[in-house]
């Protein structure tokens, strides 16, 4: 009965979500800025997002208890032979959570089996400019030659069961990013994710920028 009462609240929220689909107030963007010339051999890029957390119905979601998680990747590329060589990368997580009791928004970064608390905020475009908070990428060029940097950010909804890991995670409970595993979810709440997919549209979103070409 319990599970019925859930999925029909559930299916219920997809619903109104997809009824208040509207223009998103700005369009999220990445912004990847080189170090002066002369550190490029000491120094990665300055990552920085804006409006990542513009979206009405990626808000909505979260305010109703889906958390959204921001991927960030950085790549250092190397150019000059006949294809262009992947010389190392970097990954990391923004985890933005409602809670309810406090109404405050959390946000918190995980690099991997680290997490910082990157702040709890009342307002969600305040939660937003954290999760796009300016980041000195630690990736430098590690020899001379021609190289460019590439960003890339996913973004996505949780599930519940996804929910569920990250809690236990944050208590210490397990570490799914370093050991690989995953909580394979129940049917119900996968099929809830799949209900939340079809409504929305997909509720990953995928954005992409590079530098230009450098020589160190």
């Amino acid at each position: 009965m319990r599970r019925a009462t859930v999925f029909g609240a559930l299916v219920a929220l997809c619903l109104t979500l997809g009824a208040r689909a509207a223009p998103a107030q700005g369009s999220p963007r990445l912004d990847l800025a080189l170090p002066a010339q002369e550190a490029l051999l000491r120094e990665g890029p300055t990552l920085r997002g804006t409006d990542l957390l513009a979206d009405p119905q990626l808000r909505d979601l979260v305010r109703n208890g889906f958390p959204a998680r921001f991927t960030f990747r950085v790549e250092l590329w190397s150019t000059g032979g006949f294809f262009n060589d992947l010389t190392a990368s970097t990954v990391w997580d923004v985890i933005v959570r409602y809670d309810p009791l406090d109404k405050v928004y959390q946000v918190v970064r995980i690099a991997g089996d680290r997490a910082v608390t990157l702040g709890s905020f009342a307002d969600v475009a305040d939660a937003g400019v954290a999760v796009g908070r300016a980041v000195r990428v630690p990736l430098n060029a590690p020899n001379r030659g021609r190289f460019y940097y590439n960003a890339v950010l996913d973004v996505e909804v949780l599930s519940l069961s996804d929910l569920d890991e990250l809690e236990r995670w944050l208590r210490g409970e397990l570490r799914p990013a370093v050991s690989g595993r995953r909580n394979p979810g129940t049917a119900l709440t996968r099929g809830v994710r799949t209900l939340v997919v079809r409504l929305l549209g997909g509720t990953r979103r995928h954005f992409e920028t590079r530098t230009g070409t450098f020589r160190t």
